[in-house]
């Protein structure tokens, strides 16, 4: 589809035009100048989901005159499964409109509900952290939990509960052992990211994925792997942004739970942190009181309320296509007891439409 711009009149009278023709260096200059914009609205993330994934990317920029004033990256689904959509940001934490003014906010949702429109999908999905549309239905279902980071490794460790230390040091014992790293360490952390996936019922994504955010953000991206010997037992991979890390992906092997390995991950991961001088750790998204919830407040992370809007096209419910589900939990079952090289095949095709 060729490069189009749409005019929307702004509600103080200025004109406001949405283009998704924004070159990428003014679309990076805006994201790394607004303090509401995350590290998931650059303009690396599209190439990222576009080659690992396959899908459309439409990223729209309000302009007024020659600046960018607004802008909201979109990412559109065509599944036979889960029907069509689109997400702002989806596999991701953290995305939707980031605006100047509330004018140029609506003209941009107004522009992705006319693209719903022609291009006959069901919604639209804005993850935002706090909500900017309250006419629009959302969710509160999810919430980022983060820490406040210590000056020194010894002020934090100090910080931390006394299971949590006692863990970690009881991982230390076992002689388990971190590197950290680049590609060189993908390998291994894909290894024990898929099986843990498959152990969750869960579809693995593409090994093309981790392949692309490393080869996509450089330095700004880490692999963690702790070893039992050769054997690696726990993985993570983090992304760095405005003096904070966050883990979006991070597994450990059920069959070595007792040697505590994913406490050693996690405390590397701080300590790495601490060292890139940043001051905040974030942990990713979870359900509130669920598992991954309380393993995170051990650590001192405080619950951040996210806010997921919807502009619905298609009837009047808010989509639900969480593991929670229902109505995937024999799927779920069916899919902890196929063969590891099966959901490593298979998961990839599964995963890449749920978003």
């Amino acid at each position: 589809m060729a490069p189009e711009s749409f005019v929307s009149a702004a509600v103080d009278g200025t004109a406001v035009t949405v283009t998704d023709a924004c070159p990428q260096p003014q679309w990076d200059r805006y994201v790394r100048a607004q303090t509401a914009a995350t590290g998931y609205h650059l303009w690396g993330w599209r190439r990222v989901i576009e080659r690992a994934f396959g899908h459309r990317c439409v990223y729209l920029a309000a302009m007024h005159r020659d600046d960018v004033v607004g802008i909201l990256p979109l990412v559109v689904f065509r599944s036979r499964l889960f029907g069509r959509f689109a997400v702002s940001l989806p596999f991701l934490n953290y995305g939707g409109v980031v605006a100047d003014t509330e004018a140029a906010a609506r003209a941009l949702l107004e522009r992705a509900t006319a693209i719903a429109r022609e291009q006959g999908l069901s919604h639209v999905e804005l993850r935002h952290q706090h909500a900017m549309f309250p006419e629009l239905p959302s969710k509160r279902h999810k919430v980022g939990m983060q820490l406040a980071l210590s000056d020194s490794h010894d002020a934090r460790w100090q910080r931390l509960d006394r299971k949590v230390r006692n863990l970690v040091r009881k991982a230390e014992k076992a002689n388990l052992t971190v590197s950290v790293g680049g590609a060189e360490l993908i390998s291994d952390f894909y290894a024990v990211f898929a099986a843990n996936m498959r152990d969750l019922g869960t579809p693995v994504y593409s090994r093309r994925l981790f392949d692309a955010v490393l080869g996509e953000f450089g330095e700004t991206a880490r692999v963690f792997v702790v070893y039992l010997g050769t054997q690696p037992v726990a993985a993570s991979v983090t992304v760095e942004w405005r003096r904070s890390i966050e883990v979006p992906w991070a597994s450990s092997s059920r069959e070595h739970r007792a040697l505590s390995p994913n406490m050693l991950l996690y405390w590397a991961m701080l300590r790495h942190a601490i060292d890139r001088h940043c001051r905040t750790f974030d942990f990713g998204r979870s359900t509130p009181n669920e598992g991954t919830f309380h393993f995170k407040r051990q650590w001192g992370a405080e619950p951040i309320p996210f806010a997921w809007e919807y502009k619905l096209l298609e009837g009047d419910a808010v989509p639900d296509q969480s593991p929670a589900n229902p109505k995937f939990r024999l799927a779920i079952e069916m899919w902890k007891r196929l063969p590891l090289p099966v959901t490593t095949l298979l998961g990839p095709h599964i995963v890449r439409s749920i978003p």
